[in-house]
């Protein structure tokens, strides 16, 4: 794992240096938004409401909306004023009894981990924690922004947890039915705390499982060993823009616009056509990734130009080879192709 800060703890005058790590991650099943005629996928740009002109990363600004509506932009100098206590420094505020924070409070989870250093001053602040059974509220600033958290023993590992803020928990009396549950009579709360006994037991995660994504995978690999698979028609216009990150891709396509350019068309060869289309499917998914990557970081990537430029020089060497050569390439082709396939779809 990468650590994601690195600081101490501190309580009274001991300083434990340590690390912070995500305890947890995400198995959501994500899905892609396609065109259902052809599988294209369906792209998503930055436009001003106002004009519906796209507006460049570079350009988008944070703004505060008030309850009335207004909008107040803030530029980067307005950020910088504001308090910032993005200390590198978990300081204890005090040690409280573990059953008196709801765990409707607990938010993110992350795993502390000791410097070599702090080895000996962390194994005394664990077993502190885990003999008194009470938990360490402290205050850590976390991706810039300061926040309220708890450490708590977890096994052999110390836990920093986030919490969320108390006006962040909403109020129960907002429901709108509470008042209409009823009292219910003795008999039927024995009868009640009978059944509850009948089926107690401990908590056992290891035993509860995600039907649904394994449905979901078990029906994604039924359709692939049926052969339905949607090929995309996204890659051969991202190969025209030399958004290329498939080498073996790009050196196909090379090959036909050879052959095009001879007057030899990829239609010539129908197994030859057919096999660079499943090269170009694989190509547009990882072309993808890369996309979705620079829109986050709000920079476009630097590296498939120059698998372009590759490209171009296969091209180059490929025309200079005899009509032989080629209709023996052609041949052999396919099943090079199959077998990239084959390894997809496993």
């Amino acid at each position: 794992m990468r650590a994601i800060w690195k600081g101490a703890v501190s309580f009274g005058l001991v300083n434990v240096p340590v690390r912070l790590y995500s305890a947890t991650e995400n198995h959501d099943l994500s899905f892609r938004q396609v065109r259902a005629s052809d599988g294209s996928r369906i792209r998503y740009k930055r436009v001003a409401q106002a004009d519906g002109e796209e507006v460049a990363y570079k350009d988008i600004a944070k703004a505060y909306e008030t309850d009335d509506g207004k909008t107040v932009v803030l530029t980067d100098e307005d950020l910088a004023s504001l308090p910032n206590r993005s200390s590198k420094e978990i300081s204890v505020d005090r040690f409280v009894p573990a059953d008196q924070i709801d765990p409707i409070l607990y938010d993110k989870a992350y795993f502390l981990e000791p410097d070599a250093m702090g080895a000996k001053a962390y194994g005394l602040l664990r077993e502190a924690l885990r003999e008194t059974d009470r938990v360490a509220v402290v205050t850590v600033s976390v991706r810039t922004r300061m926040t309220m958290a708890v450490l708590r023993v977890m096994g052999e590992a110390i836990v920093l947890q986030t919490l969320l803020w108390p006006d962040e928990v909403r109020d129960a009396g907002q429901l709108d039915h509470l008042g209409d549950v009823s009292e219910p009579k003795k008999a039927e709360i024995d009868m009640a705390r009978m059944l509850v006994e009948s089926m107690a037991g401990d908590f056992e995660p290891e035993g509860h499982v995600d039907d649904y994504k394994e449905a979901v995978e078990a029906l994604v690999a039924s359709k692939i060993e049926g052969g339905e698979v949607t090929e995309s028609p996204d890659a051969e216009d991202e190969a025209e823009s030399g958004e290329v990150v498939d080498l073996l891709a790009a050196l196909q396509r090379s090959v036909d616009r050879a052959k095009k350019g001879r007057g030899t068309t990829a239609g010539s060869d129908p197994g030859q056509q057919s096999e660079d289309g499943g090269d170009a499917h694989q190509a547009e998914d990882t072309d993808d990734e890369a996309d979705d990557d620079a829109d986050e970081d709000g920079k476009g990537g630097s590296k498939a130009p120059a698998k372009k430029s590759t490209a171009r020089k296969s091209t180059s060497r490929s025309a200079a080879k005899k009509t032989t050569a080629k209709k023996t390439t052609a041949a052999k082709s396919p099943s090079k192709s199959t077998s990239g396939r084959a390894k997809k779809a496993g």
